[in-house]
């Protein structure tokens, strides 16, 4: 599974670099579908993760504020800080945590732990799938979408692999 977070990172660092030949009104205008633009879009993705993962970790939720991340840069930022520490609990913490029972703040139901880290990487790939749509409506191409042929232990979690 951490294959898939690796490519789902790998993924969005080539959309932040496709982001770069846009303005910041192109990347925050309102668009069909989604969740409304392009920069927030990324910004929920990491949001959404980040949150997923410190409830597994049993941690307090950190909100941030999209009015705080308003530009590529922070966006950027945001998901390196956050990928570096979700990078580090992933290669630590999770050897016979699949069915250990979850529950978060935000919900009140439980969910396993091996529910959640599937539920992270189909969430990202469904939004990369509306950049996709939207880079389209653009004329532009959207970044590839495979998963085969990338080299994805190369600078990831498990290096050695």
């Amino acid at each position: 599974m951490i294959k898939f977070f690796e490519y789902n990172w790998q993924v969005r660092d080539e959309w932040f670099d496709w982001c770069n030949q846009l303005t910041i009104k192109e990347l925050l205008k309102d668009r069909r579908g989604g969740v409304g633009n392009i920069l927030f879009t990324l910004f929920h993705i990491i949001d959404v993760e980040y949150s997923w993962i410190r409830g597994i970790q049993g941690k307090e939720d950190v909100v941030f504020q999209f009015a705080d991340y308003n530009t590529l840069e922070k966006v950027k930022s945001l998901s390196d800080n956050s990928r570096n520490e979700i990078a580090e609990f992933l290669k630590t913490n999770v050897e016979g945590l699949n069915e250990k029972l979850v529950s978060v703040s935000w919900d009140e139901d439980k969910y396993t732990f091996n529910d959640i880290l599937h539920h992270i990487i189909a969430h990202e790939i469904h939004h990369i799938g509306q950049l996709s749509v939207w880079a389209r409506e653009l004329e532009l191409s959207p970044v590839p979408a495979n998963f085969i042929g990338r080299e994805l232990t190369r600078g990831g979690i498990n290096e050695n692999e």
